[in-house]
C-alpha cells in the first residue's frame, strides 16, 4: 500500500487524469466534480454501453473518439492511459474491472459494494497487496461534514465512553419503488442484497463511529409489501394501462415520472428521451412503468440489524421503505452525554453540566446540496489529494477500512436468512 512504482505519480499538483467506467447516475456525480475543478482532475476516457449516454458524456468532457469504449473490457484492454480508474459499473461488475485495473497500474475509486460476495472482496484485497496503487471505496457518508463532526464528538470524550449507537435510514416510499422494486437493485441476483446495495454505507458508519471491531450480528427483515398478493383490485400490469387505482396509489409510475417540471434523478434514469412522448414510451415498454406489485423484485423493504462491538458497545440499525424520503438519523449514547443528529444538526447534551448545544454542520456550504450531504464532494477532494501526494494515509475509506463493514453486511444477510446470530470471530 505504501510503496511506489513507475506507475505511481510522484508528488505533484498536476490535474489527476481519470478513466470512468459507467456513465450512469453515480459515474456522472464523480465526473461532474472534474468539470467544477478542472485544475484538480480531468476525465480523459469513458466506457459506457449506452451509446447516447456515452456520446453525451464524451462531449461534456471533450473525450476523443479513441478513448470512448463500449465496455470496461474494451477500455482495460488498452495500456494504462490515466492515473485514476473510477468504477461505477453495476454492482456485479465491480470485481472484474477492479482486478484488471490494479494489474494495469491504476489507482481505483470503487463504487460500493466492493463486490457481491465475500470471496471476491478478499480476492481484491489480495490483488491490491501485489500492487502499490490506492483503492478508495465510495463510502461517502464518512466524508460529509455531519458525520465528520459526529465522529469528532465521539472521539473527543465529551460524551464519556460511547456505550450504544442508534442509526435509522428512511429510504422513502417512492425511492424504494424506483430503485429497489422496479429498478436495477430490485433483485439480489442482478445486483446484491439490500443490506449491501443500499445500507453498506450504514454498516460502514456504525463501524467508524464505534471505533472498534464488530463481534456479532443479528438481523430481521423481509419483503412485506411489494408482492403480488398485495396488488389492489383493479390494478393492471402497468400503471399506464388504465389502472383503476392509479390515482390513489402512492407508488404510481405516472406520479413519479410524468411531472414535466422534473428532469433530474430519478426521471433521468428511465429514458434518454425526456419529452412527454419519451417518458410515456418508457412507461409502456420499460421496467419503470410496471406495477410495483407485479415486478420480479426480492429486495427487502424493511430490515433491522443489531450489532455487538468490542468493549461491549452495542448498536441498532433500522432501514425502512415506508417513510418519506429523508435524511439518516443517528444517536450516540455515552456515559457522560448524548448526541442526536438528523444529518445536518447535532444536539449535544452534557450530563455533567446539564447544558445542551445544537451544532449546524452545514455552515452555508453549497457543496452540501450536491450529493450525499457533501460526501461526494469530500470524497473527491480527499482522493485527488491522496493521488497527487502519492499518500494512501490520506484516504478515509481505503479497501482495508471498507472490508470489515462489508463483512458486517454479509453477516447481517446471513443472519436474516438463517434466523440466527452470526459471530465475526
Amino acid at each position: 500500500m505504501t510503496g511506489t512504482s513507475r506507475h505511481l505519480k510522484s508528488s505533484t499538483h498536476a490535474p489527476v487524469s481519470c478513466l470512468l467506467l459507467g456513465a450512469g447516475n453515480r459515474g456522472e456525480a464523480y465526473a461532474s466534480w472534474a468539470l467544477r475543478n478542472p485544475e484538480k482532475m480531468t476525465v480523459v476516457g469513458v466506457a459506457e454501453p449506452n451509446g447516447i449516454r456515452r456520446e453525451r458524456f464524451a462531449r461534456a468532457h471533450t473525450i476523443p473518439a479513441e478513448r470512448q469504449f463500449e465496455s470496461w473490457q474494451h477500455a482495460l484492454a488498452e495500456s494504462r492511459f490515466a492515473d485514476l480508474l473510477v468504477i461505477a459499473t453495476p454492482d456485479r461488475l465491480h470485481h472484474g474491472p477492479a482486478m484488471r485495473g490494479l494489474e494495469l497500474g491504476y489507482h481505483l475509486l470503487l463504487e460500493k459494494p466492493i463486490a457481491p460476495g465475500w470471496d471476491q472482496c478478499r480476492e481484491l484485497l489480495d490483488q491490491q497487496g501485489k500492487h502499490p496503487q490506492m483503492v478508495a471505496v465510495c463510502h461517502v457518508l464518512r466524508y460529509t461534514p455531519f458525520y465528520r463532526k459526529l465522529k469528532a464528538i465521539a472521539d473527543s470524550g465529551l460524551l464519556g465512553e460511547v456505550v450504544s449507537l442508534e442509526h435509522i435510514e428512511p429510504v422513502g416510499y417512492w425511492h424504494q419503488a424506483h430503485s429497489f422494486v422496479r429498478g436495477n437493485w430490485g433483485r439480489s441476483s442482478r445486483s446484491s442484497p439490500m443490506i449491501l446495495a443500499k445500507s453498506s454505507h450504514d454498516m460502514d458508519i456504525l463501524r467508524w463511529l464505534a471505533g472498534v471491531p464488530c463481534r456479532s450480528v443479528s438481523s430481521f427483515g423481509s419483503l412485506k409489501h411489494f408482492r403480488a398478493e398485495n396488488a389492489p383490485e383493479g390494478s393492471t400490469e402497468r400503471c399506464i394501462e388504465e389502472c383503476a387505482v392509479e390515482q390513489e396509489c402512492p407508488y404510481s409510475a405516472l406520479k413519479i415520472y410524468l411531472d414535466m417540471e422534473k428532469s433530474g434523478w430519478p426521471v433521468s434514469v428511465i429514458t434518454e428521451d425526456l419529452s412527454a412522448e419519451g417518458r410515456i414510451r418508457a412507461l409502456r415498454e420499460g421496467p419503470y412503468g410496471r406495477c410495483v406489485y407485479r415486478c420480479d423484485n426480492d429486495a427487502v423493504d424493511h430490515q433491522v440489524v443489531v450489532l455487538e462491538f468490542d468493549r461491549g458497545i452495542t448498536a441498532s440499525f433500522t432501514m425502512c421503505a415506508f417513510t418519506v424520503v429523508g435524511d439518516r438519523r443517528t444517536r450516540l449514547m455515552g456515559t457522560m452525554g448524548e448526541a442526536t443528529g438528523d444529518s445536518r444538526h447535532i444536539l449535544v447534551q452534557d450530563f455533567r453540566t446539564g447544558r445542551s448545544e445544537t451544532v449546524d454542520t452545514n455552515g452555508g456550504d453549497t457543496a452540501i446540496a450536491r450529493g450525499h450531504g457533501g460526501g461526494d464532494e469530500g470524497l473527491m477532494e480527499e482522493l485527488v489529494r491522496a493521488v497527487q501526494e502519492n499518500d494512501p494515509s490520506l484516504l478515509s475509506s481505503s479497501l482495508e477500512e471498507s472490508l470489515e463493514s462489508h463483512l458486517m453486511a454479509f453477516a447481517a444477510e446471513e443472519s436474516r436468512l438463517e434466523r440466527r446470530t452470526v459471530s465475526l470471530r
